[in-house]
């Protein structure tokens, strides 16, 4: 039953979204139906690359859950960068980054929690996640830092050869992480349930699926600019919880039910491995995708971005580094971003 009703809504969201962009709709309504079918086609994508996952494997398939989930955000990202508007896509990735981190992971942890009343994760892949978001955050802080120093150009030149580091940092990490060391940091192999699909009708609905986040993105970005000043919001708001919120919708289904599963190592590695995914990947990725489309977005940062990210991070790294977690943990993380988000909304 619950299925079916989730079936009505996506066809329904996604198609309302459609007719009430292309017959103009008011902006908020465009708005409004976008954000909900949005969360719909995310919850969809989660679905179908959980499906894949049970035929790809346990590492894989975690990798594959970030990934995918994180479809929805770079897909936004591409259209906002097409747009010239680059600090709604720095916000953005700031909101994806301490969403993932303090919303997925703390919701994740909290409803484990209350379930069971300890559980644990491998420790030593959480400890490289770890290091890796501090080399983000040590990559993000030194452009912006010497950005004073230096001309338009340097810093173009410096945001295009740190977005190309970061890359191949990235794709190291996987190299490390799922060869050279796989042994090492593999969780406890849990018994999955039966897949929603079969292989074949789980790779078309994950392809399918994308496409429909590459709609309602480009429907819910037309929105955004005239939204925002309708309603007098920052973009730096927007960006970073609104737009990051709605994005995340496939990693908040995915981690929280694999966490009430008492696999919270999965939950773990689902919320920080999309944060990794963010800062390492997906970020540049945009920066060299916004050269090629002949106006470079540097990686500098606002320094409220900065402190958050940086935040985020600390109280994360606090957490996992014992290789458990509890109820209160993923509170403390919630708490986090909850602070972050008022200041962000009244900044």
């Amino acid at each position: 039953m619950r299925g079916k009703l989730f079936n009505i809504g996506l066809v329904t969201s996604f198609i309302l979204s459609g007719l009430a962009h292309y017959t103009h709709l008011s902006t908020t309504l465009q708005f409004a139906i976008s954000c909900i079918a949005i969360v719909f086609v995310a919850g969809f994508l989660g679905k179908a690359t959980e499906s894949v996952a049970h035929y790809a494997g346990e590492r894989m398939g975690g990798f594959l859950n970030a990934t995918f989930g994180n479809a929805a955000e770079l897909i936004i990202a591409i259209f906002l960068v097409k747009d010239g508007l680059f600090e709604i896509v720095k916000a953005s990735l700031t909101g994806a980054i301490i969403g993932n981190l303090l919303l997925v992971l703390g919701l994740s942890l909290f409803a484990g929690g209350l379930k069971f009343k300890e559980q644990h994760f491998n420790k030593k892949l959480a400890s490289h996640n770890a290091s890796l978001m501090l080399l983000a955050i040590i990559a993000l802080f030194i452009p912006a830092i010497f950005a004073r120093s230096l001309t338009r150009i340097e810093i173009t030149t410096t945001s295009l050869i740190v977005a190309c580091v970061l890359i191949a940092a990235y794709l190291l990490w996987l190299l490390f992480s799922m060869v050279t060391h796989k042994s090492v940091l593999a969780d406890e192999v849990v018994e999955h349930g039966e897949p929603a699909w079969s292989k074949r009708t789980s790779i078309l609905f994950l392809v399918l699926s994308t496409a429909m986040v590459g709609f309602t993105s480009e429907w819910l970005v037309g929105t955004l600019e005239e939204v925002t000043h309708k309603f007098g919001l920052s973009e730096l708001f927007v960006g970073a919880f609104l737009i990051a919120i709605i994005g995340n919708a496939a990693e908040h289904s995915a981690a929280v039910m694999m966490a009430m599963k008492n696999k919270v190592g999965a939950a773990v590695e689902i919320a920080i491995g999309s944060s990794l995914q963010i800062a390492l990947f997906v970020a540049p990725v945009l920066i060299l995708a916004s050269f090629f489309m002949g106006n470079t977005m540097d990686i500098v940062f606002t320094t409220y971005e900065l402190v958050a990210i940086a935040v985020a991070v600390i109280i994360t790294q606090s957490i996992i580094q014992d290789g458990s977690t509890n109820w209160y943990e993923g509170l403390l993380l919630m708490i986090v971003y909850g602070v972050l988000g008022v200041v962000f909304f009244l900044v």
